[in-house]
């Protein structure tokens, strides 16, 4: 039975992702597709970047995790120390897992079912990455109360994942392509817990946007961000995010050289430029490794006989993963590649 439910919902995800939807339209209607066979009373959808598996959106089902408790999700997930993070998952050959499927002792000493799901009242959690050609382009965690989620709905999870990355993919793209921004230097300078202690106006201005998607989004990105670049042995953590009107937006952290226990982050935040996001497009695309790797030469402004003789390939042998590399982006010319996947720096040679 739940094989035709599978099908019938891999077939209604698939007609939303040639609807023209946004990312957060088309979670929160593959959600509702979702919920009738998975249900939950709680459930959070991510876009998540492919290159640094960061979360850069998020979308709630029809009931919110209540916004004290969300700063506590993006520090576990982010720490280092709890298993079944969507980084981990993404890694892994199988996209859906339970927080039983732990050994016991990990799962008694799980932040997120100490710290949030059993403070609301919630027993058992499921997460699934959403991955397609080898990249994962988001993740869903759904949690409930009383019955733990059955093998069934694990494989119908897993069925449908696929489909949903293929379709954000696609969500992508009508959003990736930069955000002219706030003018001036956006700075934040944040406690060891992501509490800004001191802000730039631009970065005041920045902050309001990203709170229209969500109350509060702004302050559990800081909280994601401060969090990575403590865990990180570089001290440094960058995670591209989308604003309210749909562009991308660059915030790095950045921890500060400090004998203090409880060192400063600072965070910046940028438009995303071409550069930022070429990388997300080409994938988003859905070129191969070989593609990808020509379009950037392109983008670098190599000639033909230059890309050739630097990847130790033929001139012919350019030209067709060329080829193949406008028919999947829909252009006809080099300067259109550059204009779609770079729109800010138009530096390709004709």
């Amino acid at each position: 039975m739940w094989e035709g439910r599978a099908r019938t919902a891999r077939r209604d995800i698939a007609a939303l992702a040639v609807s023209g939807l946004g990312v957060a339209e088309l979670h929160a209607a593959a959600i509702d597709v979702v919920d009738q066979v998975v249900n939950c009373e709680l459930t959070c959808w991510a876009t998540i970047d492919p290159d640094t598996l960061v979360l850069s959106t998020m979308t709630s089902g029809r009931n919110r995790i209540p916004p004290e408790y969300e700063p506590l999700l993006a520090e576990a997930e982010y720490a280092g120390t709890d298993r079944h993070s969507f980084a981990e998952l993404a890694r892994r050959s199988f996209p859906v897992a339970r927080l039983s499927d732990l050994p016991y002792r990990e799962v008694i000493g799980h932040r997120r079912l100490n710290e949030v799901w059993r403070p609301l009242g919630l027993d058992h959690e499921v997460r699934a990455v959403f991955t397609v050609d080898g990249s994962c382009w988001g993740g869903a965690g759904l949690v409930r109360s009383g019955s733990e989620f059955t093998d069934r709905e694990v494989d119908f999870l897993a069925s449908v994942s696929p489909v949903i990355a293929a379709a954000t993919r696609i969500a992508v793209r009508t959003g990736a392509h930069g955000h002219r921004g706030v003018p001036g230097p956006a700075i934040v300078v944040t406690g060891p817990r992501g509490e800004p202690r001191a802000l730039t106006p631009a970065a005041s201005a920045w902050q309001d946007e990203l709170d229209q998607i969500a109350p509060g989004r702004s302050r559990v990105l800081l909280r994601a961000l401060v969090t990575g670049a403590l865990a990180a042995e570089s001290g440094t953590f960058e995670a591209r995010v989308q604003a309210a009107t749909g562009g991308w937006v660059v915030m790095q952290a950045s921890r500060l050289i400090s004998d203090d226990a409880l060192p400063e982050v600072v965070v910046t935040i940028e438009p995303a430029g071409g550069h930022h996001l070429v990388g997300m497009l080409l994938a988003a695309y859905g070129l191969t490794s070989r593609e990808r790797e020509i379009c950037l030469e392109v983008i670098s402004g190599h000639s033909t006989a230059g890309i050739a003789d630097r990847l130790s390939i033929s001139p012919h042998t350019v030209q067709d993963h060329l080829k193949a590399a406008f028919t999947k982006v829909g252009v006809r010319s080099r300067a259109e590649l550059v204009a779609t996947l770079r729109p800010d720096d138009l530096t390709a040679s004709q």
